[in-house]
């Protein structure tokens, strides 16, 4: 359960670290690019976005850590089906439609 909860306080911490607009260089696919690739993004958005990320996968962890605390594994399992839907959208939103473009 200490696990758990260290993992949610890492994704809490990472979304609010983003949501300051800090933290780009925590992004792998952003601090790999090019300095001409990054001047194509907007970093403001992409932190913006990725802070927002973190929160809803640290709501889904919570809801997981909620599951094993009061004993009932389907709530658990639903938490982490949650989770791994989260993280597919996020991915998947984050890498189409040009939504960090300056």
């Amino acid at each position: 359960m200490v696990i758990l909860i260290l993992v949610l306080a890492a994704l809490v911490a990472l979304g609010v670290i983003f949501l300051f607009g800090k933290g780009a260089f925590l992004i792998s696919g952003y601090n790999t690019s090019s300095k001409a690739e990054k001047e194509k993004l907007d970093e403001k958005k992409l932190c913006r976005f990725m802070a927002k990320f973190m929160f809803a996968l640290s709501a889904c962890w919570l809801v997981m850590i909620i599951g094993f605390a009061i004993g009932i594994k389907p709530i658990a399992w639903w938490g982490m089906l949650l989770f791994l839907a989260v993280a597919i959208a996020g991915f998947i939103l984050a890498n189409t439609g040009g939504r960090f473009k300056k």
